[in-house]
């Protein structure tokens, strides 16, 4: 099925439901996109871009409000299955002005992850009421997710009603659908010494820490001797060094963050590290973990996306990702089907050129929709 025809079969269905009024149609869909991007939204400071969201969301047919930790929910439908979309508000650093340049809108949000959420309300707008009699669609946008604290997440986690399938809003290319993500150990490696003159013939706090980190690059190296491809390698990168001398005692140090495959829980690095032998005068200390996360592709809620995307013209596509979502969180709480989906580029979120082809922000709006009422038929 072709894009246009299979946005004319919706809205021919939303027609004869009655819920034409409530749709936002394809130009709806870009300047509500337009509108969320051009709202900045650092991780702390989402309030403008929910507020956004609920308007949007009730303006579609939702029941929408902001909770309590300021997190923007959506509730389309009374159906029996629940089906929880999880995105997030808030960007990494730094402005991009916003415009659209050869099909394309640039702005800090667009991929990571604004065109996601977006993504999900539309699609709901568009779902009939034969649909809406069978499922429950939540569509969350999370505060937060940048942050160490998935606050937003957590607080979904205990206020929602556990569904029977959870989309969580990430870039993954509107043909392609994420199953996996690694998991995240961040630890502080810190090196101390009694001042001393330059002039002593000894490894000063910087020279320790950074022995002691290529040790453990030692380490990670020989521990991917027999690893499969990348997502089953263990990654290391050392992040944010400082020294500091007070004249009694010379300090450095910084974070290290390792991203763990599957074959690594968070709780057993942890305590490998704890353990690992880098010298009487250096620490290395896990500070905060995320476990490794790999959905079944055999779920209904996989093939529903397969069969979407199929249906939309597309090659349906699983894949992993070295990065870390809001996905990691829930899978330790909710163990239903799950995947990550949403258009644009993974490879340019965080980056001065982020920016969403519109094509494919339609195509993911359509696939979905499709994908929803796939799973209304289950």
């Amino acid at each position: 099925m072709s894009e246009r025809t299979g946005s004319t079969a919706i809205s021919r269905r939303l027609l004869d439901s009655g819920a034409a009024a409530q749709t936002i149609d394809d130009e709806g869909a870009v300047g509500l996109l337009t509108r969320v991007v051009s709202l900045p939204s650092p991780s702390g400071h989402e309030d403008r871009v929910a507020r956004a969201l609920v308007k949007a969301m009730a303006g579609a047919g939702a029941r929408a409000h902001v909770d309590e930790v300021g997190n923007a929910v959506g509730v389309w439908g009374n159906g029996p299955v629940n089906v929880v979309f999880l995105g997030h508000m808030d960007t990494a650093p730094g402005v991009i002005p916003v415009r659209v340049e050869d099909g394309a809108l640039y702005g800090r949000g667009s991929v990571d992850a604004k065109g996601s959420l977006c993504t999900a309300i539309v699609a709901a707008s568009r779902l009939d009421v034969r649909v809406l009699s069978r499922l429950t669609v939540w569509v969350v946008g999370a505060v937060e997710e940048e942050a160490p604290s998935s606050r937003g997440c957590r607080h979904a986690l205990i206020t929602l009603p556990r569904p029977e399938f959870l989309v969580v809003g990430e870039p993954s290319g509107w043909d392609r659908y994420t199953l996996g993500y690694k998991g995240r150990v961040s630890a502080w490696l810190e090196a101390t010494r009694s001042s001393a003159h330059t002039s002593r013939e000894e490894p000063s706090a910087p020279e320790l820490l950074l022995e002691a980190y290529a040790e453990v690059r030692r380490w990670v190296e020989l521990d991917n001797a027999g690893a499969r491809g990348g997502f089953d390698r263990l990654q290391v990168t050392l992040r944010g060094l400082e020294s500091v001398d007070d004249g009694l005692l010379e300090t450095c140090s910084g974070e290290v963050v390792f991203r763990l495959p599957p074959r690594w829980s968070a709780v057993d690095l942890s305590r490998h590290l704890q353990g690992m032998p880098l010298g009487a005068s250096v620490r290395l200390t896990p500070m905060s973990t995320e476990e490794p996360v790999h959905a079944e592709n055999a779920s209904p809620l996989a093939r529903a996306f397969r069969v979407a995307i199929r249906a939309c013209g597309g090659t349906p596509r699983p894949v992993v990702k070295s990065g870390t979502s809001d996905m990691n969180v829930a899978a330790g709480t909710w163990n239903v089907p799950m995947l990550a989906y949403g258009p644009g580029d993974s490879a340019l979120d965080h980056t001065p050129v982020e920016r969403l082809p519109l094509d494919e922000y339609r195509r993911a709006i359509e696939v979905l929709s499709s994908a929803l009422s796939e799973l209304a038929r289950l």
